[in-house]
């Protein structure tokens, strides 16, 4: 049964992680309501954020050696065609500090006083409705070449304030892109460079922490299965959400946030 439940854990992980439902929200939910004693494994906490991982760097294989060889490459002044890489890498590497920050000093501190499903509700129904707000309001003519440094900043407070809950990092980053005027789709592949750092760094403390304990005796098959399905999970869900924003809006994701919200209120208060 707990092979079943560490893949669709991974399955969840892989999926809203980079839809903009909420990854941390959806498990503080499924806790809350299930008696999932896997959500608290601190091995299977790594397997998924190094899943997600896997995920992101399979993805964007292309895009982060081309960024990588262009940010090396501005040590040395070049200026070719590859200012515009060089300018993204630096841009993401700065905007990364906020969440980096935010992350090291109030994390545990966040997960406690946000971390109710009530607050999570909330989180889940506020950023919801943000989305009908930006897309409406976003002229979504600007392509990813145009973001201004203001803009990727504005998008690194915005991953800082994804630590919260019900929040979602790709969420609230997208639609802060949004408010720079960016095309859906370059505002998610910003989002989505923008996460790989953090992601990465948030694997390795946790990777660290789970070091000082070891891997508890019977957990290594859940740890795989957790992390296999969050990659591949994530994978296809990066390709194909990459693929519907280029011609729809998120309006769909706003409602659902909303409902599942609303329905997590009821069953707290009333059931």
């Amino acid at each position: 049964m707990l092979t079943i439940y560490s893949l669709l854990f991974g399955a969840i992980q892989g999926l809203a992680e980079f839809l903009p439902v909420s990854s941390s929200g959806h498990l503080v939910i499924l806790h809350h309501f299930f008696d999932l004693q896997l959500g608290d494994s601190l091995s299977f906490d790594v397997a998924l954020h190094w899943g997600t991982l896997a995920a992101l760097l399979i993805f964007f294989w292309s895009d982060i050696v081309k960024l990588l060889k262009a940010w090396f490459g501005s040590f040395r002044g070049n200026s070719r065609k590859s200012n515009f890489e060089a300018k993204l890498a630096w841009m993401i590497l700065v905007a990364t500090i906020p969440a980096v920050i935010v992350g090291f000093l109030a994390e545990d501190l966040l997960a406690q006083y946000f971390g109710s499903p009530q607050s999570v509700a909330i989180w889940l129904i506020a950023v919801g409705g943000l989305f009908f707000v930006l897309e409406k309001v976003s002229l979504k003519n600007r392509s990813l070449e145009n973001i201004s440094w203001g803009g990727a900043i504005a998008v690194g407070l915005a991953q800082a304030l994804a630590l919260i809950p019900g929040v979602s990092r790709s969420g609230i980053t997208i639609i802060t892109g949004l408010g720079q005027n960016l095309k859906r789709a370059d505002a998610a592949r910003f989002s989505f460079l923008l996460s790989i750092p953090a992601v990465f760094g948030a694997g390795l403390k946790k990777f660290y922490d789970l070091s000082k304990v070891g891997l508890p005796s019977g957990e290594a098959l859940l740890f795989a299965v957790g992390l296999v399905s969050a990659a591949l999970v994530g994978y296809f869900c990066l390709k194909y959400f990459l693929k519907y924003l280029e011609n729809h809006s998120l309006a769909i994701f706003g409602w659902y946030r909303i409902i599942l919200g609303v329905l997590v209120l009821l069953l707290v208060y009333y059931a």
